[in-house]
């Protein structure tokens, strides 16, 4: 994706989320860098120096999950103005940490990114939780003493009732204890690139978009088989015929030892797709 020499964005990507312990930071700004090729290099290194220097702003001496929650409010939101408004959902931007770190604007996941990243570069016990239709950030020990807060309304604390109501709101179900677990840095990522995938699908002339993420979420070590087949079907709408056909027949031959029927639609589709090449 970029034109400079050495490793390309993807396989910088790639190597990146085969790493023991994945840097969710690097991951972010390299999807950033996939989206546009002008925020990698240096505009990716500056984003690193910026949570290093954010980090480097907060406190000495915190200790309890609440301590944490007010001095990084104070710092990110209060301080320099990281919320989210309802704008943020229109706007490519918004998913990209790169952009996020320099508009101070974003989705609830990205601004999430943000207050974990330093809030851990400080030494605080943070993580992800990623609610349905929802992403916050948990402060101290997931099975012990913390706090939830909202990085969307500038770091608000979010007591049971609240966060009951946040996945009401959001996704129209109840709370339950399982959708409070720690977030994987890989599951983070993947629905990074799932919410960009979204918000491209609606318009034609973003099926690039929609490509280029599905790219990268099949460089993932763990991701939905379908989502071969997805991309397959993306190729013949881009006018990839062959290219589209090649990677649905592949699919069917997957899929055929335990879904014959699924996998004859699949062969008859890459045959209309083959046909339109004539």
């Amino acid at each position: 994706m970029s034109d400079m020499t050495g490793p390309s964005v993807r396989e910088r990507f790639a190597a990146a989320a085969r790493e023991e312990r994945p840097d969710l930071a690097e991951l972010c700004l390299l999807v950033g860098a996939a989206a546009d090729p002008a925020l990698d290099g240096e505009p990716s290194d500056l984003a690193q120096i910026e949570l290093d220097r954010l980090a480097g702003l907060l406190p000495f001496g915190l200790t309890t999950p609440r301590q944490w929650a007010a001095a990084l409010h104070r710092l990110l939101a209060a301080g320099h103005g990281f919320q989210g408004s309802a704008a943020d959902y229109h706007r490519l931007e918004s998913s990209l940490l790169q952009e996020v770190l320099r508009r101070r604007r974003g989705l609830p996941i990205l601004l999430s990114v943000v207050w974990m990243e330093v809030a851990r570069r400080a030494g605080a016990p943070v993580y992800g939780v990623g609610l349905p239709g929802h992403f916050v950030v948990g402060l101290g020990e997931p099975d012990g003493d913390h706090v939830l807060v909202d990085p969307f309304e500038g770091g608000r604390v979010l007591s049971e009732e609240d966060t009951g109501l946040l996945v009401a709101g959001t996704a129209g179900t109840a709370l339950t204890p399982s959708m409070l677990a720690p977030a994987d840095p890989l599951d983070i990522v993947r629905r990074i690139l799932n919410n960009i995938r979204a918000w491209a699908s609606p318009r034609p002339e973003r099926r690039p978009v929609q490509l280029w993420t599905l790219d990268l979420t099949l460089l993932l070590p763990r991701h939905p088989a379908k989502l071969r087949c997805e991309r397959a079907r993306l190729l013949v709408a881009m006018g990839d015929f062959l290219g589209g056909a090649l990677e649905l027949e592949e699919y069917a031959q997957v899929i055929g030892a335990f879904d014959p029927e699924s996998a004859a639609g699949l062969r008859a589709e890459a045959r209309a797709a083959r046909a339109m090449l004539n």
